[in-house]
């Protein structure tokens, strides 16, 4: 069969993206190359989902005929463009390349990939677990048929929004940096509930699916936090107590400036 999906790089989240791929029949794994540079990598990637392996990323890029996905630290960004150079002037092919390296932009992209339609998309850890936030923006030579491809890739972990390049620093301070913000409520939680004489494992637990109920209450009803909130608070209740302690120590703030700073830092790297 023809290769359609190209992966360059075959660590957590290439893995993460290639199995749900495969395992929502997206791509067969006949139709898929992975370039992976460490052969025990190499080796477990073939066994486990049965694709195409090699070191060499000119082999993966003039063998897909849909996407290239680079999933690559941005670090080696420049060292794998000037090593596909030739291949992209001599290939005649024009594939859709996807690249989730944080803060390559879409100029340096575009640079990279003359005329080719390119995508730049920032995903979430928990695209590892098919719960993913993926936010991505198009270049220019992108068309529809392009915009799709890239929507039913990331809907294979999880959900998409399209966003201008402008914003991709501030879905970095909240989504890409998120998931450690929700870590660090889900342990404050359970913290508490040890502090109010809770065996450990329970208040993990408690502390855990509370977070995951809510979000997902809060998904299925469309309800506005604000309106869940007030639902929960009675008046002089246990809740509004803890509330009132959550605004004397500035729970709110503290979390928009810690998105705030993040983006700062994302914009601070990105130059």
């Amino acid at each position: 069969m023809t290769i359609k999906f190209g992966l360059i790089g075959g660590g957590v989240m290439g893995e993460s993206l290639l199995s749900r791929l495969i395992a929502r029949e997206i791509y067969h794994p006949s139709e898929v190359i992975v370039s992976e540079p460490q052969l025990v990598r190499q080796a477990f990637l073939k066994q486990k989902y049965d694709v195409s392996v090699t070191t060499d990323n000119s082999l993966v890029f003039s063998q897909a005929q849909e996407v290239v996905f680079l999933a690559v630290k941005p670090q080696v960004f420049s060292a794998i463009a000037q090593e596909l150079a030739e291949m992209i002037l001599v290939s005649g092919h024009s594939p859709l390349v996807i690249s989730i390296l944080a803060g390559v932009s879409l100029s340096q992209l575009e640079a990279a990939f003359p005329q080719l339609p390119v995508i730049r998309a920032m995903p979430n850890t928990p695209a590892t677990v098919g719960a993913g936030m993926t936010a991505m923006c198009l270049g220019a030579y992108t068309h529809p048929q392009h915009q799709k491809l890239a929507q039913q890739i990331f809907s294979a972990v999880g959900e998409v929004v399209e966003v201008s390049e402008s914003l991709m620093d501030a879905v970095t301070g909240l989504s890409g940096s998120g998931p450690a913000y929700v870590a660090i409520l889900v342990e404050a939680l359970a913290d508490g509930g040890v502090a109010a004489g809770l065996p450990r494992s329970i208040a993990n637990q408690l502390a855990l699916q509370t977070v995951l109920g809510t979000s997902k209450l809060l998904q299925d009803s469309r309800m506005h936090p604000a309106e869940l909130k007030d639902r929960v608070t009675s008046p002089g209740g246990t809740t509004i107590a803890g509330v009132a302690k959550l605004e004397q120590a500035g729970f709110r703030s503290a979390l928009i400036e810690a998105v705030k700073a993040a983006a700062l830092r994302s914009q601070e790297l990105g130059k």
